[in-house]
């Protein structure tokens, strides 16, 4: 059976979402931002015409303004853009019961049956696309092909409001000639080391060397050949099945850069409160917690540790993320923003071996107190009960990261 899938990708989405609500503007360049005044004034997304004039998402807003003297910036509304997401889903799983999220934004369907052919599944892209703009008054831009890779490719080969086709006769000519960067999980960092080997087209990556792939990139850099390759046989989820969580993280830029150990005692703090209370709310604990930190220059670096036990706890996750940073980190402030996370997570109810040298008693005291701390934020609020350490700077005191700073996890690549 010839496999069909389609990956739709909103154009724009926000900013879509934005003009539909304020006709005034739909005919003006356009820029969802966040807010300079917290420090986070870059630009999330744009209109097309904003896109002409040269704006890139990601930048900050004053470049962006730059270019294009009349861009008017929206602040985003995550409520609004979660409710059209819904929508589109719905409309998505009247054709199949094999719907797959990718942000708020993004899904891939599975069309796969027997005797339905790559061009049925054009056919029905060009009416989904026609149905989106007609009932919920935005685009889409659909890819269709025989696996998730290379639709999601094809979505993003014509925007705005188009369809564009990779079958099997056709994948080499059509997506070996692209740039490496252009393949799904390709990031700056890979796409740089790929280069440094000579591979700068997806068709380089399909026909490099295996074992010295292997030698350069490991395993990930083989499950990249194989995709460039057309060989991704990764599956749609089913609409009804709930996907994997692969880890859970948060980061936050903070109302001033990270100048001294205090600050970053208090901003590990608020954020392994948060990765915490994720963790018991899904009845996960994780042995491994990563951090990262950005500086001035924008640039990132990160690193990990495996804990000795699994666990939920915030004292134990923030103490494992600040002897990493002290380790890492501490003789190169300032930081401009920080992250946290947590993975190779375990379901809570799993037998673990007690410590005898600890406190097992104190422990278990600690898990009741926390479960009870997450009780009261949901009645009253995450500000009803804070830690004294953060208090230590009234500007980060103030900063929610459970709920400001939402974190979408994507379980599709585990690698």
């Amino acid at each position: 059976m010839e496999r069909v899938i389609l990956h739709c990708d909103a154009n724009a989405f926000y900013a879509s979402v934005e003009c539909l609500y304020t006709p005034s503007i739909r005919h003006s360049p356009v820029a969802v931002c966040g807010s300079v005044e917290e420090r986070h004034g870059i630009v999330l997304t744009k209109n097309q015409i904003a896109k002409q004039f040269g704006v890139q998402t990601g930048e900050a807003i004053w470049q962006a303004r730059q270019k294009c003297p009349d861009l008017i910036c929206v602040p985003p509304d995550y409520a609004l853009y979660i409710r059209f997401s819904r929508r589109m889903r719905r409309l998505y799983e009247e054709y199949s019961d094999r719907v797959e999220s990718f942000g708020l934004d993004e899904a891939w369907i599975d069309l796969s049956n027997p005797g339905l052919t790559i061009r049925d599944g054009e056919r029905i892209a060009h009416d989904i696309r026609l149905r989106v703009k007609r009932e919920l008054g935005i685009t889409v831009s659909v890819g269709v092909s025989f696996n998730k890779i290379f639709a999601k490719l094809g979505s993003d080969m014509k925007k705005p409001d188009a369809v564009t086709v990779i079958s099997q006769d056709s994948f080499r000519d059509m997506v070996w000639p692209l740039p490496v960067g252009d393949l799904l999980f390709v990031g700056p960092a890979t796409r740089r080391r790929l280069a440094d080997m000579n591979v700068r087209t997806i068709g380089d990556l399909a026909r490099f060397e295996a074992e010295c792939l292997r030698s350069r990139l490991g395993k990930p850099g083989l499950m990249l050949k194989a995709y460039a390759a057309g060989l991704d046989r990764s599956p749609v989820m089913p609409a009804d099945e709930r996907m994997a969580i692969q880890s859970i993280g948060n980061s936050t830029t903070p109302p001033h850069d990270l100048e001294t150990m205090a600050d970053a005692r208090c901003l590990y703090y608020l954020l392994a409160e948060s990765v915490a209370a994720r963790l018991r709310q899904e009845g996960l604990r994780a042995r491994c917690v990563s951090i990262s930190a950005r500086n001035a220059e924008l640039v990132t670096r990160s690193c990990q540790q495996t804990l000795p036990r699994a666990t939920s706890l915030t004292g134990e996750i923030a103490q494992a993320a600040m002897r990493l940073f002290d380790r890492r980190f501490a003789l190169n402030f300032p930081y401009r923003s920080v992250g946290l996370s947590c993975s190779a997570l375990t379901p809570d109810d799993v037998p673990v071996q007690l410590d005898f040298l600890g406190d097992e008693a104190q422990r278990i005291k600690t898990e009741r107190l926390e479960s009870a701390i997450d009780g009261l934020r949901r009645r009253f609020g995450h500000q009803i009960v804070r830690r004294a350490v953060v208090l230590t700077d009234g500007q980060y005191a103030q900063i929610n990261p459970k709920e400001e700073h939402t974190v979408h996890p994507v379980p599709f690549y585990a690698g």
